[in-house]
């Protein structure tokens, strides 16, 4: 009873907000109010075969099965929870979104034999400025759940990103295609890797990723998001 009335006593004055409509949360609550975990735009993809998001792909890469948890719409809930888990250093959010996705994959028999899960990285000039990756803890909720190894060292990024928020598509791949290395190929051999972002917009980055994955002797690629558009959804 005393920790609890100290736990009230605490939230008087320093009160846990919801993380999208930044109402108090009430006891039991966690990150997000009832309302908005009732009102997240969940994509609807894990389960469905050649899937948008998977049939964007065609003819770019070789994947075996895409999806994404959510719905990114713009000034949205999903928009505000992605911008505190990638500036602010909420990982909390991403452990949340790795506990909810990993939830998805474990039901549908699409994901089942995932051998390896891996970042899209930061440049280390990235990384040191922000002082975190903002995928590391949402990929290891992902692995520790699907039970198989996370590893952040295999795919690094070799040249800076750009904002390429208005390019075109071609232009994207083109200023990311000779990005990213595998650092040891033989870590890949005969593995089915699932390669994790918080949000694919045009897919250029994936792309560049997984052309520098494919690179590797009988490697299978899946690929998971956080969110991606709403036209992929369903």
């Amino acid at each position: 009873m005393r920790v609890l009335f100290l736990k009230d006593l605490w939230n008087l004055f320093f009160p846990d907000l919801c993380c999208a409509c930044h109402k108090q949360l009430i006891r039991n609550e966690t990150l997000l109010c009832v309302h908005c975990r009732h009102d997240l735009p969940f994509a609807g993809l894990s389960n469905l075969k050649e899937n948008s998001l998977e049939r964007s792909f065609y003819g770019r890469l070789p994947i075996t099965s895409a999806t994404a948890l959510f719905t990114f719409h713009k000034k949205g809930k999903i928009q505000q929870l992605i911008h505190l888990l990638k500036y602010q250093n909420r990982q909390d959010i991403g452990v949340f979104m790795g506990t909810l996705l990993s939830r998805e994959l474990l039901e549908s028999d699409r994901f089942k034999d995932i051998d390896l899960v891996l970042p899209v990285p930061l440049h280390p000039k990235q990384f040191k400025k922000r002082g975190y990756n903002q995928l590391t803890l949402f990929g290891k909720e992902m692995a520790k759940n699907l039970k198989c190894p996370y590893e952040e060292k295999i795919l690094i990024r070799t040249a800076s990103a750009k904002t390429q928020t208005k390019s075109r598509r071609t232009d994207r791949f083109r200023n990311t295609s000779l990005s990213f290395e595998v650092t040891d190929c033989s870590l890949l051999e005969n593995k089915h890797v699932l390669l994790v972002d918080d949000v694919i917009t045009t897919g250029a980055t994936m792309e560049a990723c997984c052309s520098a994955l494919l690179k590797t002797k009988n490697v299978q690629l899946s690929i998971a998001a956080i969110a991606c558009p709403q036209e992929y959804s369903i």
